[in-house]
């Protein structure tokens, strides 16, 4: 068994909606974890406001009540980490919102990731024609008493993505990077599938950014996303951190 061989959170993700936006390398480098770098597609730096339900969820094999479905919607952005077997493609969160105090006291003691407890929802509409097929995700959270959501409108049925795509730089992603209190840097593996996607007709954001994310990121925030998807989702598995630096 390897290092990261202990699973520590099982669950399912679904309908993960994800708002992609091309940012200037230098906003974000000052939260890049010790001993990653930022990752980019075709020279270009995103990252993305993302929705998805919770579902099943279950820590180190035990179901806690209360606990097992909600609504997650972070911020994020992309980095990769040169390993003994190569280069390792992951994520950093910049802040996470769950609905319970419980689950995001969890992440910040065992990750350190910045997690916050707000009230959440989320709604799904179903096309008429086939109910198999999502025809809008949206994922909400209401913050010093305002309602506020991400929206992604679909066009069309999921399909897998293409190959060396920005819809798949974004979403296929297999390890997470998180910054500790004492600058060192905890790498953390996620395992699933290969996910199908919709494409977005429309997307949109409603948020205080400002407040809620900081002024470095209201500019690029207030403005269209660069793209956007759906992705379907599917069971994961998290595994147990490790010191990396």
């Amino acid at each position: 068994m390897n290092q990261h061989g202990r699973p520590f959170l099982t669950a399912e993700w679904r309908y993960l909606a994800m708002l992609n936006y091309e940012i200037a390398p230098a906003r974000l480098q000052p939260l890049v974890p010790r001993g990653t770098e930022l990752d980019s597609w075709q020279g270009k730096t995103f990252f993305s406001m993302v929705g998805f339900s919770f579902l099943n969820t279950r820590v180190m094999g035990i179901a806690i009540p209360l606990h097992e479905n909600f609504e997650e919607i972070n911020l994020r952005f992309y980095v990769r980490f040169k390993a003994a077997d190569g280069w390792r493609r992951g994520v950093v969160f910049i802040k996470e919102i769950v609905p319970r105090a419980a689950i995001a006291w969890v992440a910040r003691w065992l990750y350190n990731e910045n997690y916050v407890a707000l009230p959440t929802g989320h709604a799904l509409l179903r096309s008429p024609d086939d109910p198999m097929n999502i025809a809008s995700a949206q994922y909400s959270w209401t913050f010093e008493k305002r309602a506020q959501f991400l929206e992604v409108v679909t066009g069309g049925a999921p399909s897998h993505f293409v190959e060396g795509s920005a819809e798949e730089f974004i979403a296929q992603h297999y390890w997470g990077y998180s910054k500790q209190k004492n600058g060192a840097t905890v790498e953390y593996r996620v395992d699933h599938p290969v996910w199908r996607i919709w494409q977005a007709r429309s997307a949109r954001l409603e948020c205080d950014v400002e407040k809620l994310y900081g002024a470095q990121f209201a500019e690029v925030l207030r403005g269209e996303p660069t793209s956007a998807f759906l992705a379907e989702g599917s069971a994961v598995t998290v595994y147990r951190g490790v010191k990396i630096g």
